[in-house]
């Protein structure tokens, strides 16, 4: 049980390989570089100002591939897929327990999986915008 000062923190998750692809910025000459920008990006940020939960979250960030290899700053967790990375989305997702759980992708399958165990889903443009 939580008291009314210590709420459970909403967790959002997410989808490096799907936010990092979403901005044309030469990202594919250096992966592991581009996912340690949103990582540090999400640190300073963190999160969505305007999602459907307030903050501050829980953040989870998801690599694969070669952006594996980088590590989690406070604030941010950095979770390794062993493979693909939207199982493990998926898994997270079904991990939260009833907890509030938001996560980002613009991927319209990882959308449909994640939100059949009930979490919520943003878009990368809520995380990339510039906070107001």
């Amino acid at each position: 049980m939580h008291s009314e000062e210590s709420p459970l923190r909403p967790l959002l998750v997410v989808d490096g390989a799907n936010v990092v692809g979403s901005v044309p910025d030469g990202w594919w000459r250096d992966r592991r570089g581009a996912a340690e920008r949103l990582r540090d990006r999400l640190a300073a940020d963190g999160g969505p100002p305007d999602g459907p939960y307030s903050p501050p979250y829980e953040i989870v960030l998801v690599v694969e591939g070669r952006a594996r290899g980088i590590t989690s700053v406070p604030g941010v967790r950095v979770e390794e897929a062993p493979g693909n990375g939207d199982d493990l989305i998926v898994e997270l997702a079904r991990n939260a327990h009833g907890r509030p759980c938001l996560v980002v992708t613009a991927d319209r399958e990882l959308r449909r999986r994640v939100t059949e165990e009930g979490a919520r889903c943003t878009g990368p443009r809520s995380i990339l915008q510039k906070p107001t």
